[in-house]
């Protein structure tokens, strides 16, 4: 249907049941004539029924997915103690880089993808997952020739304030992970079009049967074969080299799926890669930020670790508990807004805006309620997880203990900015979404790391350096729920003027057209 007639039909019925039944009906043909009703259903089933079915496999998806870095310190920490969370905690800025080279490329095509679908271009679909997977090889080489040149090496784990003690542990563990990248970011990446293609169930099984595979090498590795980091590591990776063989598989080899995978598609087009980027950029960038923040936090936890009767390598052992614990509550909030996201890519590039603005409302209520069970599960048994990690000194668990509910203070409203970040990325405004991104990960927290420690105990003599760096999280956290909500409200008047024919849904130049 073209354009000028969707924003015809919207001014001519004012009443919302009828324009919304008159649109469904459109984008149902429309699916429909593209042969796929998995994919039409997102423009015509009941919002709820489809966030819920979306969410929940989803968000077991990410906790899966998430699980590879927590594994990986629970099995460290059971077999090697302190050593074992330092090793982890220093390599996590690294792996949070390629988790965001994957998020980059995954998070991008897939929005472009999802658009597309929504515009009834099904091709254009096909090209953006060619275009996706060819990125992914093309990148993982690149880390594994950087992985192979001892000098960069050195100047990453000098970043990751890798102290003498792991020095040596830490290069392995990193090398061995970044050699194994490519099933990571094509894994990951492509995942996402999974559930674009209206099978989120099939999508969690592919990363469920990728963390199974790692507990169990990590056991047989780790704590049977006593290998220590190098057996976690390549636990690690063969884990992520099954979860990415299934996934492939799906788009090579799966019948009836709403869009296949051929070779053709894997020819780069710098159209195609320039969307890629543009979408996948705030996703990159968030990730990105968790990384300087991880550089960041591991080189204060040294220096103000050193000073207190802590010592810096239990400094680095409590951060990565409290840092993994943090990013375990957080990813059933970005499974949330992963999981809207094709919906709403989808209705906005049909021009359903009323579905639009309720999948943004029901997403945000989702993930409010999410955040708050959390935040009640961490305030009541936050000594039990940390024991659960290896941590036994009890001064070290009870700080360990004390910063873990600090810094997760304020979960049940973080929940709120993730889905609005999300929704400005599946609507095709990224600018947006990376300035929202930013808000939270660098613009706020980076000055608040630096000052509280020196500020908070003039302010507080009992609390120490250390002590106040977990203040700075809960703190950024509440600065930009207030941004975003800000974002939020012009973005619902624009939303308006959408409706009513003012302004286009339409992305790019792949919109279809009558």
């Amino acid at each position: 249907m073209a354009e000028e007639q969707i924003r015809g039909e919207q001014k001519e019925h004012q009443g919302a049941h009828f324009e919304e039944g008159t649109m469904r009906k459109h984008v149902a043909g429309g699916a429909a004539a593209k042969g796929n009703e998995r994919t039409a259903r997102m423009g015509t089933g009941p919002i709820p029924k489809l966030v819920l079915e979306f969410a929940i496999p989803s968000i077991v998806g990410m906790l899966v997915n998430g699980a590879y870095n927590v594994i990986d310190s629970i099995f460290l920490g059971q077999a090697m103690g302190e050593i074992g969370l330092s090793v982890a905690t220093a390599a996590m800025p690294l792996m949070t880089i390629f988790m965001a080279l994957g998020m980059l490329i995954g998070n991008g095509g897939n929005a472009l993808a999802a658009l597309r679908l929504g515009e009834g271009n099904k091709q254009a679909a096909e090209k953006s997952l060619g275009n996706t997977v060819c990125l992914g090889i093309i990148i993982a080489i690149v880390v594994a020739i950087i992985a192979c040149i001892p000098p960069c090496m050195e100047a990453l784990l000098s970043l990751s304030s890798a102290t003498p003690e792991i020095h040596d542990y830490t290069y392995s563990f990193i090398q061995i992970i970044a050699f194994g990248v490519i099933f990571q970011i094509i894994g990951m990446g492509v995942n996402n079009f999974i559930r674009t293609a209206g099978a989120p169930n099939r999508a969690l099984l592919t990363m469920v049967i990728g963390t199974f595979s790692c507990i169990i090498l990590n056991y047989l590795f780790v704590l049977v074969f006593g290998w220590g980091v190098v057996g976690s590591a390549l636990a690690t990776v063969l884990g992520q080299g099954v979860s990415c063989v299934s996934v492939l598989w799906y788009f090579l080899f799966t019948k009836n799926v709403a869009f296949k995978l051929y070779a053709r598609n894997l020819k780069l087009d710098a159209e195609v890669v320039g969307f890629i980027f543009s979408l996948g950029a705030a996703s990159f960038i968030m990730q990105m930020a968790m990384s300087v923040i991880n550089f960041l936090v591991n080189y204060l936890l040294v220096f103000y670790g050193a000073q207190s009767p802590l010592g810096a390598e239990a400094a680095l052992a409590s951060i990565g508990v409290v840092q993994r614990c943090a990013m375990f509550t957080v990813l059933p909030l970005i499974g949330t807004a992963v999981a809207i996201q094709p919906l709403l890519g989808f209705n906005y590039g049909a021009g359903l805006i009323s579905r639009v603005r309720e999948t943004v409302r029901f997403g945000i209520l989702m993930a409010t309620v999410i955040g708050t069970c959390m935040w009640v599960m961490i305030m009541l048994f936050s000594g039990d997880i940390v024991s659960f990690f290896g941590i036994r000194a009890d001064g070290l668990r009870d700080f360990t203990a004390f910063a873990l509910k600090i810094q997760l203070l304020v979960l049940p409203v973080v929940g709120f900015q993730i889905v609005v970040g999300n929704y400005f990325q599946a609507t095709g405004q990224p600018m947006k979404s990376i300035i929202l991104s930013l808000t939270r990960q660098v613009l706020f927290l980076i000055p608040l790391y630096i000052m509280l420690p020196i500020v908070l105990p003039m302010l507080v003599p009992t609390l120490t350096g250390l002590d106040a760096l977990y203040f700075a999280v809960p703190i950024s956290d509440c600065l930009s729920v207030v941004t975003a909500a800000a974002f939020l409200t012009f973005e619902m008047r624009r939303l308006k003027r959408v409706e009513a024919g003012e302004e286009t849904s339409r992305f790019g130049k792949g919109a279809k057209h009558s």
